[in-house]
């Protein structure tokens, strides 16, 4: 096979709504043989995670419950973008708004697909420099979260040791 095959939508309904994600059913048609297919697509906001270094260099990181795996787990800030938000902003906002740290030196080092196997949306991974206090936090009624400051040098043994397993923050 020298190429891959593509799949054209013929017509797609939405099957779900679940407040944060919706899902929707693609009716597909090979374009070499026409063959049908159904894909299912969750749509999801777009989101931002930050790493954030304080002044003396140690990354900012959270803990916080997490109900998929029913477990606390130690990530990055970060969170959905807001509809007509931009990326920076939201960046901006979810680490004010989980830790009550800002910044005013950003730089966006990439984005990436979560999942394009089954979903549609793009995080976008910044770092902010010299985060410091300014505020305290505001979270949501359903969020607890603990800031935690981690030397940088022992974030990739948190990864080996299964500390940090979140796999947008392992990106």
């Amino acid at each position: 096979m020298d190429k891959v095959d593509t799949w054209k939508r013929k017509g797609s309904e939405q099957i779900a709504d679940c407040r944060v994600f919706k899902v929707r059913r693609d009716k597909n048609e090979r374009e070499k043989d026409g063959k049908e297919t159904d894909f299912y697509v969750i749509e999801a906001a777009d989101w931002t995670n930050v790493i954030g270094l304080d002044p003396s260099g140690k990354l900012v990181m959270i803990e916080q419950y997490r109900p998929g795996t029913e477990e606390i787990i130690l990530e990055l800030p970060g969170g959905l973008i807001d509809e007509g938000e931009a990326p920076l902003e939201a960046a901006k906002r979810e680490l004010e708004e989980e830790t009550g740290l800002s910044s005013s030196e950003w730089k966006l080092i990439g984005t990436s697909n979560p999942n394009p196997a089954n979903q549609n949306n793009t995080i976008y991974h910044y770092v902010a420099l010299d985060c410091e206090k300014t505020t305290e936090p505001s979270l949501d009624p359903n969020e607890s979260v603990v800031t935690r400051l981690v030397e940088v040098r022992e974030a990739e043994k948190l990864i080996r040791d299964g500390k940090i397993r979140h796999s947008l923050v392992v990106a």
